[in-house]
């Protein structure tokens, strides 16, 4: 059976198709979209989420959109959600699948 690949983190985004590419440091994101250096080492470092005002800014800075860093991370989310609780999921039956 195939492995199933790990959620991918906006933060690994953020690292490796622009930080990276552009030779961007966390501190010269930050003081160029106004927020504290350690919020993008901790973005870029995965550990934290990206909030709605992180994915604004960062959507603005990198010519994307918000909805971008933010769809990733809801992904990021769900995927890592349904992971921790796959068992419990399991026993769930479908409403129409009760009803018969």
């Amino acid at each position: 059976m195939a492995r199933k690949l790990a959620p991918v983190h906006p933060g690994e985004i953020l690292r490796e198709e622009f930080m990276k590419p552009l030779k961007l440091t966390p501190y010269a994101i930050a003081a160029k979209i106004g927020v504290p250096r350690t919020r993008i080492e901790r973005v870029a470092n995965e550990a934290t989420p990206v909030t709605a005002d992180t994915a604004l800014r960062l959507g603005k800075f990198f010519g994307t959109t918000p909805a971008f860093w933010m769809n990733i991370q809801a992904q990021f989310d769900l995927e890592t959600a349904a992971d921790e609780i796959a068992p419990q999921i399991k026993k769930i039956k479908a409403y129409k699948a009760m009803a018969a």
